[in-house]
């Protein structure tokens, strides 16, 4: 009961800043809103565009590197009473990730030069 009644709390204080933050962004006036350079106006945008592909090659290497961290406990834990099922998991698991590089390979989404 004590977890229900922090969590509610907790929430409720979550939503309290949040309402703050939001109320206190109206009263801002529209030149602090604006990129400041020297007093002048900006020629130029003042935020460089994102590059997609490094976006895309970013989530690959969380998705192979969250597959490698699931894969190294499973050493650690490996049992001689089970070694058919532990065996069966690590290759369905490295089968899984070599499919999905060779999809990316194919789809060329690894050429850093595009």
């Amino acid at each position: 009961m004590k977890f229900m009644i922090y969590g509610i709390i907790s929430m409720l204080i979550m939503l309290l800043v949040m309402l703050i933050m939001n109320l206190n962004k109206f009263n801002q006036k529209q030149d602090k809103l604006n990129p400041f350079e020297c007093g002048f106006n900006p020629n130029s945008k003042s935020r460089i565009p994102f590059s997609l592909h490094f976006f895309l090659i970013m989530c690959l290497f969380l998705i192979f590197d969250s597959e490698i961290t699931l894969i190294l406990p499973m050493l650690m834990s490996m049992n001689l009473n089970m070694t058919n099922s532990w065996m069966m998991t690590l290759i369905i698991t490295i089968s899984i990730l070599f499919i999905g590089i060779i999809y990316e390979w194919n789809k060329k989404f690894l050429n850093w030069l595009m």
